[in-house]
């Protein structure tokens, strides 16, 4: 996700199980933390791999030291004893998903993985972080 600023541009890049869901609901830390679960290694839902694990990489210090931040203060407020596993490393290199892949939730909307799966936390999304949502993501 690019975010400009000015003539300033900036990338972060997240992962949080399955980008299919992900990519639907997205807006930088507080949205990536409440779409997916952090506690949870190596698994999101039914979905289970290290490549559904929970990961912030990160591009300059200031990212890493947000990301850091804000898992501290998520973790400050767990009572039930379970722990932020959300790595946070940098980011080494970025490899495209296959085209089938991407806007895949957009394409498919009709598949019973985006009913089941995905449109439920879209809804999560929309009813958690409504005051953060443009006109466009409402609709």
């Amino acid at each position: 996700m690019k975010t400009v600023y000015g003539e300033r541009s900036r990338t972060a890049v997240f992962g949080g199980g399955c980008f299919w869901c992900t990519e639907t609901v997205f807006h930088l830390l507080t949205v990536f933390f409440g779409s997916h679960d952090p506690t949870t290694p190596n698994r999101q839902g039914v979905d289970v791999g290290e490549q559904y694990r929970s990961i912030i990489l990160y591009q300059t210090e200031d990212q890493k030291i947000e990301a850091e931040k804000k898992i501290e203060k998520i973790q400050e407020s767990l009572k039930d004893g379970s722990r932020v596993v959300t790595e946070v490393l940098p980011l080494m290199g970025f490899y495209l998903a296959e085209e089938y892949h991407q806007n895949y939730y957009k394409t498919n909307t009709s598949a019973p993985y985006c009913q089941l799966i995905i449109e439920p936390k879209i809804e999560k999304v929309r009813k958690r972080f409504a005051e953060l949502l443009n006109d466009n993501a409402k609709s």
